[in-house]
């Protein structure tokens, strides 16, 4: 099964990426982002337009990276600068 896999993949022109048992945390870390994406704006509020999306998301984005106290940045904000 795992050969027949990989030989698609390589067909399709498609490079693997396994993650290794018990580190699964990048695919995690965007799961987690887009939950609270989804918490955030399309599970309280509808959108007539695209246009009107758009504008919420960038809004969001913004509210995110200035205002977001994440606790594995120190509780700072992520646009906040990295010290070492």
């Amino acid at each position: 099964m795992s050969d027949h896999f990989q030989a698609e993949l390589r067909v399709l022109a498609i490079e693997s990426s396994p993650a290794f048992i018990r580190e699964p945390e990048g695919n995690g870390g965007a799961e987690r982002f887009l939950r609270t994406l989804k918490e955030q704006l399309p599970w309280i509020e509808a959108f007539d337009t695209v246009d009107k999306l758009h504008a919420a998301l960038d809004a969001f984005r913004h509210r995110y990276n200035n205002g977001w106290l994440v606790e594995k940045h120190g509780f700072t904000t992520p646009s906040a600068p990295v010290t070492p």
